[in-house]
């Protein structure tokens, strides 16, 4: 299911920024700045899955164009700026503004989250149906 498959990516990206975190805290700058970048390569990766795919897949079969994934791209896009800042911030050394934009990115991504896996991943199982396995392989190929 579209469902498990995009919840458990959710959750490896979340572990990769809790990895970030955790150096940071540590003053390990280096493995800090390399988990980080991993944890933005993830989810703007987990993002185009979304964009290029998934919801035009949706909106191709459903024909809804202005709903839920109008929304879900346009916080793709604060979280992008977000996940931006928070880089800039890292790499000027700045780590209470690191701190303080990933936990507003955090509280978003969470929020941002929760709607896909509770509203949008499940109406997005039932419009493919026996073609989620298929959109599951598209979704891995693209990595």
């Amino acid at each position: 299911m579209i469902s498990d498959y995009m919840r458990d990516d959710h959750r490896a990206c979340d572990h990769l920024y809790t990895e970030a975190e955790t150096a940071l805290l540590a003053h390990d700058d280096s493995k800090a700045v390399n988990a980080f970048e991993m944890f933005a390569k993830a989810t703007l990766h987990h993002f185009e899955m979304e964009e290029k795919e998934l919801f035009l897949t949706f909106e191709k079969r459903t024909g809804m164009m202005g709903g839920p994934t109008q929304m879900m791209r346009y916080e793709h896009q604060q979280l992008r700026a977000l996940i931006e800042s928070m880089r800039l911030a890292l790499s000027e050394h700045r780590t209470d503004d690191f701190f303080g934009i990933g936990e507003s990115m955090m509280i978003m991504l969470q929020q941002h989250n929760m709607k896909e896996e509770q509203m949008l991943y499940p109406m997005i199982d039932r419009v493919l149906g026996g073609d989620a396995e298929i959109m599951i392989q598209t979704l891995q190929e693209m990595a």
